[in-house]
């Protein structure tokens, strides 16, 4: 059972050191303000499961996802490397499907390069709008599977090549096979949750996209702990499920999600070993996720969905007292026009969310609305006694002496 602890930072994070401020609680940059995030017990999950089960807030970090931390250590990892410098012009190539793109166009800005970012043209507007703003090059092409070559990853690749060929100082960061993705959560995310948790800790579950999270949380729990139960959640229409349960690679079925549901073993997930794999479809998830926004006031995005409910399967195999931990990716923000649009989500055969009822019935709350605003005649008497009170200096926009 998880007692009380307390949660402190773990990681010896850089602070403000300019003379102004030098407190522990204030970060120097968009860098070192990743990570760290906190953990929630999830209150509905845990009581139809009799198990406690916690979630890590990575919407929580300064770009909004889990992603930010790839994100982070990727450009770090390339810096030691020599592959960007800094003060030196760089751009920074990325294919993702959204939060990727974010946290690094985000972190790029942070450390003086440029970002340019391929995806596929099928992901959310909302994901798409984030990348703009946040200064990089979009590039939408067309959604198709790995394995044709016109597949957004495979584009993206060439497209650094030719670059390259041009004569341009480029980095590309290869999320999906690039391990210091995963290595971003074997030091950070996974000392985190078990120093959050006092080593309490007894299982941990997540999908996967790039297998970073899964992998880097596995291998350092594991290293603290062998007998903590991994769980692979993988949504409807990926193939890891099957690679993991019955060593092939083939899917079934289909999924709104985004970003996770894998159709090839990535670099990252080289070596993992789930305990239990978990297929999880979206109307489950989506139950999850509306309870938790109208019952705990956590709106977040699909992917958290399959989380949290592949983390109450999980808590149902696991014996009492067991202390579960899953990922809660993004907000549901960046998936608004997906998940809030109810004929969509009815042509998807899929639950829209229910409305809570007010306690309030509309007819008060109308009435009472209507009584609350003035009359024109009260209007033009306060704003007549207002120029009374004010002087003339201020009505007329001359500065008072």
């Amino acid at each position: 059972m998880l007692r009380n602890h307390t949660i402190r930072p773990l990681l010896n994070v850089g602070y403000a050191t300019a003379g102004v401020v030098t407190s522990r609680n204030v970060y120097k940059d968009f860098i070192s303000a990743v990570g760290n995030t906190p953990l929630i017990e999830l209150r509905h999950a845990s009581r139809e499961t009799g198990r406690t089960i916690l979630g890590k807030c990575e919407f929580l970090n300064p770009g909004g996802s889990v992603k930010d931390r790839a994100a982070v250590w990727m450009l770090r990892d390339a810096e030691e490397k020599g592959l960007l410098v800094r003060g030196q012009p760089g751009t920074v190539i990325e294919a993702t499907a959204g939060n990727t793109g974010i946290g690094l166009a985000l972190a790029a800005n942070s450390m003086g390069y440029r970002c340019i970012i391929v995806i596929p043209d099928t992901q959310t507007e909302e994901k798409k709008a984030a990348i703009r703003q946040a200064g990089a090059k979009l590039i939408e092409v067309p959604a198709v599977p790995y394995r044709n070559p016109n597949n957004y990853v495979r584009v993206c690749s060439r497209m650094v090549e030719n670059l390259r060929q041009q004569g341009h100082h480029v980095f590309f960061g290869q999320q999906f096979d690039n391990t210091a993705n995963k290595k971003a959560h074997v030091y950070s995310t996974g000392p985190e949750i078990w120093e959050q948790t006092g080593g309490a800790v007894d299982s941990f579950c997540c999908a996967m996209g790039t297998g970073g999270t899964l992998s880097g949380v596995a291998e350092y729990l594991k290293s603290k702990n062998e007998s903590i139960h991994i769980g692979l959640t993988d949504p409807k229409g990926a193939m890891l499920y099957r690679w993991f349960s019955e060593g092939r690679l083939a899917a079934s079925g289909s999924s709104i999600t985004e970003g996770i549901g894998q159709a090839r073993v990535t670099g990252n997930m080289v070596g993992l070993k789930p305990d239990s794999v978990h297929e999880v479809d979206d109307s489950e998830a989506l139950s999850c996720l509306w309870n938790l926004l109208n019952e705990e006031g956590l709106s977040l995005g699909l992917s958290s969905g399959i989380n949290v409910a592949g983390a109450m399967r999980m808590a149902r195999m696991r014996p009492a007292g067991s202390v579960i931990v899953t990922i809660l990716c993004d907000t549901a923000q960046r998936y608004e026009r997906k998940m809030f649009d109810e004929e969509y989500l009815i042509s998807q055969g899929l639950p829209p969310r229910p409305v809570p009822v007010q306690n309030i019935e509309e007819s008060d709350l109308s009435s009472a609305l209507q009584e609350a605003f003035a009359s024109d005649v009260e209007v033009k008497t306060a704003l007549a006694e207002y120029e009374k009170a004010v002087p003339e200096e201020l009505m007329n926009g001359r500065p008072l002496p």
